[in-house]
């Protein structure tokens, strides 16, 4: 039986988070995916260059026996999630042979749990199409802007409780 696990996202987890970058670009059924070289791009590779070197970086890994499957994390950026330059901005991914079982709620809930003492919201930006979009508003993310077929969703953070 396979161990799934999560920790704290570091500086040293760059190659994991580049992956994790690719399985966040959504990709439509039928539609062939983009070549990984697409996180190079430096507006998508803005999402995790220097990852953990800037204020407001933080993130959690999900392990599968060790071995990086998914991470949720969060950048202070003009992504393609924008709200405000104190919103920071939520990326989520899981490779996927393991979505539908629960682990992208867990890491959602990990990640937002560790981000309440500092944030009073967080925003992502996602296709109207995508199936994750029912995820987050199930969490409580709510549209802000839709634009070209893409949702800028915003959550409000209840306080880190005392």
């Amino acid at each position: 039986m396979t161990e799934i696990t999560f920790r704290a996202l570091h500086a040293e987890d760059a190659a994991c988070l580049r992956l994790m970058l690719y399985h966040a670009i959504y990709v439509p059924p039928g539609d062939v995916p983009p070549p990984l070289t697409i996180v190079d791009q430096p507006d998508i590779a803005r999402y995790i260059a220097d990852f953990g070197q800037r204020a407001g970086d933080s993130g959690v890994l999900a392990l599968a026996d060790g071995v990086c499957i998914g991470a949720a994390w969060v950048r202070l950026m003009e992504g393609y999630g924008f709200i405000a330059a104190d919103v920071p901005e939520l990326s989520i991914a899981l490779v996927p042979e393991y979505r539908g079982q629960g682990i992208g709620s867990q890491l959602l809930d990990r990640v937002l749990a560790a981000l309440r003492s500092e944030f009073t919201h967080i925003s992502l930006s996602v296709s109207l199409d995508n199936p994750a979009k029912r995820l987050y508003e199930r969490i409580g993310f709510q549209e802000w802007a839709i634009n070209a077929g893409t949702a800028t969703m915003r959550l409000t953070l209840p306080p880190a409780a005392e």
